[in-house]
């Protein structure tokens, strides 16, 4: 562990301790107000992130992952967005929280990891020169010294020659390492939790897992919290404690990852995992998909929005379009939470899967 790690982790473990709540988001609700109408991208969404651990924020694009982790860091227009519900980061509520708040608190208590490092890092200045700003915007030291810092970053991250790189502009790098510099760009400032936006895509698949291993190293080293927002759940298996399954902005279903991945309770979850091409299949055979599309977040269905794409749903009967479930435990399994009339979820998606 290098110096600057050593000294962060003793800071940090004065004030709190792995495991404990560095993210807590309650009844978030964020919706944009158009011609056509209001978009409610995110409906009474409720996780925590805490110290040491990664939460894997999962479902088809349009569910709202990034919408709702945005808002953490404040990257909305307060003037087009309408927002309710609670976001408190460390202890101190954001919702309603003015431009200045999240600036102070933007890579010193949370930073986010963009999917696009090409279009998040200035092309016009210098790798160093950007992760030494970053730096100096929060700490009064000379350019040398922050210079250095973003030296000492780079070289973290596993960037060869960093003193060389850091000379260097964003398209002198390769995409695997332009990502390594986001990560080194968001952790310069020592932030409790780290917001990686699917920070594989278009990488790939030797340079993904190298990411992923980082992240999981600086994790480790820093003892931060760890959003990883992603549509793929090998990822998730590989990388995550815990999971949050997102649907039409409403989150369906949470818990341990290996827990939720090895046995889901969501007829959602069910059918993502349903659809993954496994190696030992029949190469011949059609893949299962979940059938219909993901509804339109201007006109969400009545009940629980999944319900017209749900094979469930006449187990159920009217409920499902007519109530929206509420968030409760998953019956039989300790830890685990889910939205749905379901009885017994976890016996009916185990017989459906026996009956195949």
């Amino acid at each position: 562990m290098t110096a600057t790690a050593e000294q962060f982790t003793t800071t940090m473990g004065e004030a709190s301790q792995a495991g404990d709540v560095v993210l807590d988001v309650d009844d978030l609700s964020i919706a944009f107000p158009t011609e056509e109408g209001l978009v409610r991208a995110v409906s009474n969404l409720t996780y925590q992130a805490r110290l040491g651990r990664t939460l894997a924020i999962v479902g088809e694009s349009g569910s709202g992952k990034s919408v709702s982790s945005m808002a953490v860091l404040g990257l909305h227009n307060p003037k087009r967005t309408q927002i309710t519900g609670s976001i408190k980061l460390d202890g101190q509520e954001l919702v309603g929280a003015s431009q200045a708040t999240f600036q102070k608190l933007r890579s010193t208590t949370a930073a986010m990891v963009f999917q696009d490092p090409q279009s998040s890092l200035h092309p016009f200045h210098k790798v160093g020169r950007q992760i030494a700003e970053a730096y100096r915007a929060h700490h009064s030291v000379s350019k040398a010294v922050a210079q250095k810092r973003a030296v000492e970053m780079l070289d973290l991250v596993g960037i060869p020659t960093p003193a060389r790189r850091a000379l260097q502009f964003p398209h002198e790098f390769s995409g695997g390492m332009r990502q390594r510099a986001m990560i080194a760009l968001g952790l310069v400032n020592d932030p409790k939790l780290l917001i990686a936006d699917e920070p594989t895509t278009a990488l790939d698949v030797t340079v993904q897992a190298q990411i992923l291993d980082l992240i999981n190293d600086m994790q480790k080293e820093f003892g931060s919290a760890v959003i990883l927002i992603t549509h793929d759940l090998a990822v998730v298996a590989e990388t995550a404690d815990d999971i949050l399954v997102m649907y039409a902005g409403r989150g369906v279903e949470k818990g341990d990852a290996k827990e939720v991945l090895s046995q889901p309770s969501h007829p959602y979850t069910h059918g993502l995992l349903q659809s993954i091409p496994s190696a030992s299949d029949d190469a011949t055979a059609e893949l299962k998909a979940i059938r219909g599309a993901p509804p339109s977040l201007l006109n969400l269905p009545s009940g629980c929005s999944f319900h017209p794409r749900c094979d469930f749903q006449k187990l159920v009967g009217a409920a499902c379009i007519d109530t929206l479930p509420e968030w409760r435990p998953t019956p039989g399994l300790t830890g685990r939470e889910l939205r749905c009339h379901l009885e017994d979820p976890v016996a009916t998606l185990q017989n459906d899967e026996g009956a195949k």
